[in-house]
């Protein structure tokens, strides 16, 4: 049986995903941004709450692990190079480290430039990638505490998952990320078939994530910053990835 996968929106754009491995019953909350909008979603599924899996410190992230744990007793499981920042924290888990989750397991991957603690989780039986506010569909985050050369490094982990992998990101920003874009590159057919998309949705109010990985390569700009074609649109042939991926983050904190 398949892992099941369900997103919870909080606050204003976050999501939290409840995951249930169906033959231990293993529950897990990752990124619980508020404990309220977790604990309803527990109600409505008739689940039980056994974990918690954080990617990075952000109280957007974090801020419903203490009040979570203390009614559940939850396992928190984090960043080993963050640890300290992790509230509740029980289990720190680094780069190239599997955990086990029922009887699923995800691998994870160190994914520093968000923050310098940052990790993804990789159910690669489910093709599930928890990649936190690292990549976003369309985008990645900000670089509160890296450098362009560690976001470039830990976007390209990243991108070499299988083309199939889901990405399930830490916000409902797709559709800001495809307009900013479609200024670098509007003649993308890829992207532009991907904006249409998004649009559609958010028009439903319905999420643009899980999104495949497949098209986030073909057209997520923060992926692409070592495509020749991509460099020829801003205009940067001699520029090496990582300058043009930081050029393309400093125009996108502009934006």
């Amino acid at each position: 049986m398949a892992l099941e996968i369900h997103a919870v929106p909080a606050l204003t754009d976050n999501y939290v995903y409840l995951l249930r491995e169906p033959q231990s019953g293993a529950v897990a909350a990752v990124d619980p941004s508020t404990a309220r909008a977790v604990f309803e979603a527990l109600e409505r599924l008739a689940w039980r709450l056994t974990h918690i899996l954080n990617t990075h410190h952000h109280w957007d992230h974090t801020g419903g692990n203490l009040e979570l744990k203390a009614a559940t007793g939850a396992v928190v499981v984090g960043p080993k190079a963050d640890a300290a920042r992790i509230p509740g924290i029980d289990v720190a888990l680094g780069e190239g480290e599997r955990y086990d989750f029922g009887r699923e397991s995800a691998d994870v991957f160190d994914i520093p430039g968000h923050t310098r603690g940052h990790i993804a989780f990789y159910f690669a039986a489910a093709k599930a990638l928890f990649c936190g506010d690292t990549l976003f569909s369309l985008g990645c985050g900000r670089l509160f505490e890296g450098t362009p050369r560690q976001m470039w490094a830990s976007l390209l982990k990243l991108r070499a998952l299988p083309a199939d992998s889901l990405v399930y990101c830490g916000h409902e920003y797709t559709e800001n990320n495809a307009r900013f874009a479609l200024i670098l590159e509007p003649g993308n057919v890829a992207l532009r078939a991907r904006a249409a998309e998004v649009a559609a949705l958010r028009r439903r109010n319905l999420p643009t994530v899980p999104a495949l990985m497949e098209n986030e390569r073909l057209a997520n700009p923060f992926l692409r910053a070592d495509d020749p074609g991509f460099a020829r649109a801003l205009n940067m042939e001699t520029a090496d990835p990582v300058e043009i991926f930081a050029e393309v983050r400093r125009r996108k904190d502009a934006f």
